[in-house]
């Protein structure tokens, strides 16, 4: 009888290690869908992208004045950090939202399955969209393709 009870409580044990861990892939397979859905839908209307960065840029602003007012910073610094947040939205504005599309509906097939989940069954069709998109976006801006590693 002790040695059943040990049984039970060790395969008890495992049956919950292996529940927590597909949870938390199914978890992360639909966070990463989400993600390269967010990026599609700025392909899609590129004054979306424009108003969510113009959002997280005017955030920012107003952290670092906060930061700025609370830790005495001199002017350069504050315009110096500034600038930097203006150039980072900007780098990002440029950036192709298809890439980083293909970039989390890939990450979702090759890191979260097993299990064969939902969300990474949408993200394994939806990658083939995103890549064939942002394959033609790069051959109309004359990119090469040696240039991108996710393929």
């Amino acid at each position: 009888m002790p040695w059943r009870r040990t049984l039970l409580t060790a395969l008890g044990g495992l049956l919950f290690v292996y529940g927590v861990a597909y949870v938390d892939l199914v978890w992360r397979a639909r966070a990463a869908f989400h993600e390269g859905e967010k990026y599609m839908a700025w392909a899609r209307d590129t004054s979306l992208k424009k108003a969510t960065l113009d959002g997280d840029l005017a955030r920012k602003e107003k952290q670092l004045r906060d930061q700025a007012a609370r830790e005495g910073w001199a002017a350069a610094v504050l315009n110096q950090r500034l600038f930097l947040a203006k150039f980072e939205r900007d780098d990002l504005m440029n950036e192709s939202s298809l890439k980083y599309a293909y970039a989390w509906y890939h990450t979702a097939v090759q890191l979260f399955t097993p299990p064969e989940s939902r969300w990474v069954a949408l993200c394994r069709e939806r990658g083939k969209i995103a890549r064939a998109l942002w394959k033609k976006e790069r051959d109309a801006r004359k990119v090469l393709p040696q240039d991108f590693p996710l393929e």
